[in-house]
């Protein structure tokens, strides 16, 4: 089918639409259009240009683009982000007369000024039906109120990450992917909490980006605790470089006492035994005897 994408937010989801009548020509990238959705009319800007693509696993129903916006439509969409910014303090205000246990992120207006959308955080459920019924005697529109998770108001608030660098999801990510532990484990990362969350408090979204990576390349290669044969001798896996494709082994020398510790590449090493770790990550008697 012939699509078109078009983002409504600077750092948001790209959506797919039907260019109509319009050609390639007409719509290039950064075009602005106005575009039927699922609550009526939005402004948007075209992020990916006419091309035929395969949509048969996109769920939403494929809508039209409309038009091509006008020096007045965008003159409007100016004078509507300004309005958010007026209701959301005005919201504020009404959050707290109404004592409720909420903390508003942020507020959408819709093109047509038909409803307006107000996104909050909130630890349990709240009841905002006499809150709502306040805000609609206040803005004569619909109102709806969005309950929204610690990595949807991070990137509407955005912020800076440890890195130093604004935070990946407020600059480029258009959705979040699913991060598990099990990416940090896999990179060699420590799994102290406070060093692999994001300022939501949810595991960083970097460590998905090489994950593929670390999968491919820990592939054949020894845990530690792992019973392996160097050319040197045979040995106990003290721990792993992944990167390096290396490991540190202490081998125990025939008539000789104490190990001795040395780095060798994967290529040089055998397993002979793999000893699974505890949950502390050790290697544990109990561990080795499984």
């Amino acid at each position: 089918m012939i699509i078109v994408g078009v983002r409504f937010k600077d750092v948001g989801k790209v959506y797919y639409f039907d260019p109509d009548k319009f050609s390639a020509d007409d719509l290039p990238q950064g075009t602005p259009v106005i575009v039927e959705t699922g609550r009526g009319a939005e402004y948007g800007i075209v992020a990916l240009e006419k091309r035929d693509a395969d949509i048969r696993g996109i769920s939403q129903p494929i809508r039209k683009v409309l038009r091509i916006a006008t020096p007045e439509d965008t003159t409007q969409e100016i004078a509507n982000r300004k309005r958010e910014e007026e209701a959301k303090i005005t919201c504020m205000e009404k959050i707290k007369d109404h004592n409720l246990e909420m903390h508003l992120v942020d507020v959408e207006l819709t093109f047509d000024l038909s409803k307006i959308i107000f996104f909050f955080t909130a630890d349990g459920r709240v009841d905002f039906r006499e809150l709502v019924k306040d805000l609609a005697a206040t803005f004569r529109m619909r109102i709806e109120l969005r309950q929204i998770g610690v990595r949807d108001e991070a990137k509407m608030l955005s912020g800076i990450g440890i890195c130093g660098r604004v935070l990946c999801c407020a600059s480029f990510l258009d959705e979040f992917q699913p991060v598990s532990i099990k990416s940090a484990k896999d990179q060699g990362l420590s799994l102290n909490p406070t060093k692999i969350s994001g300022i939501c408090g949810k595991l960083m979204c970097c460590l998905k980006y090489e994950e593929e990576t670390y999968a491919h390349l820990i592939q054949g290669m020894p845990g530690v605790g792992d019973l392996v044969r160097t050319p040197a001798g045979d040995g106990d896996v003290l721990s792993i470089n992944i990167l390096r494709q290396t490991a540190k082994v202490a081998v125990r020398v025939k008539n000789q006492d104490d190990p001795v510790t040395d780095t060798y590449h994967v290529t040089d090493i055998k397993i002979l035994e793999h000893r699974p770790q505890c949950e502390r990550g050790c290697t544990c008697p109990k561990c080795r005897d499984k």
